[in-house]
């Protein structure tokens, strides 16, 4: 899963993305509100982490925009300590949750998780299809309720898949989704873990099918 990190202090922001980056997210970091808001009118995320504190731009005006273009991308904005004015406006804005600093790292990992959780329309932990369960908590995936080995790119590309609630997504949406700006991508790259993923799948009664014009969709076999 792809995520989006604005946040304008070198420290934080190292520390924030090491950790989201050890928790399996994909992450792109931009260090002001211009730079932000620029990026959010051209990229896909799962998630976007907001300070409010941001050089050129505040993060409330970036959310402003974000949801004046009429962006659903779920917001966890990060605020000072204390400071309910800035959390009220934020909300009021269309932020989905805060966070106030200091946090632990750990709480800022499982908010993540059920932000992108609930706007696929999942409101607990575990979601399946058919033999295939996925768990949010530990992004760890269990066919036939026996653990499924995957690498860390087979597993992104298995979480936007089982999240989609049986829609289809196209090959260029998902490689967006799952590879952040600065990795450089084969175009081929996507059609190569499918590939790897039907292997593993092929016994089972799920399965990745492709769907001409609309791209791969995780079902039950018939």
């Amino acid at each position: 899963m792809r995520v989006l990190l604005v946040e304008d202090n070198p420290t934080l922001s190292k520390s924030l993305t090491d950790a989201l980056t050890q928790a399996r997210f994909a992450v792109d970091c931009m260090h002001d509100g211009e730079a932000a808001d620029h990026i959010l009118r051209t990229q896909d995320y799962a998630l976007v982490i907001l300070d409010l504190g941001l050089p050129k731009l505040d993060g409330l005006e970036v959310l402003r925009r974000l949801r004046q273009r009429r962006n659903p991308v779920p917001v966890l904005i990060l605020t000072a300590h204390g400071s309910v004015e800035d959390r009220v406006k934020g909300l009021d804005l269309g932020a989905d949750d805060y966070l106030a600093k200091p946090f632990e790292l750990t709480e800022l990992e499982a908010r993540a998780r059920a932000l992108i959780r609930r706007s696929h329309g999942h409101e607990h932990t575990r979601v399946e299809c058919g033999p295939l369960a996925y768990d949010s908590v530990d992004r760890g995936f269990r066919l036939d309720d026996e653990p499924l080995a995957l690498t860390p790119r087979e597993r992104a590309v298995l979480e936007v898949l089982i999240l989609r609630n049986g829609r289809a997504i196209n090959k260029e949406t998902l490689s967006e989704k799952i590879f952040g700006i600065d990795e450089s991508v084969n175009a081929d790259a996507i059609e190569i873990y499918v590939h790897r993923l039907r292997k593993k799948l092929e016994k089972s009664a799920v399965a990745i099918v492709t769907l001409r014009g609309l791209g791969y969709l995780l079902e039950v076999k018939a």
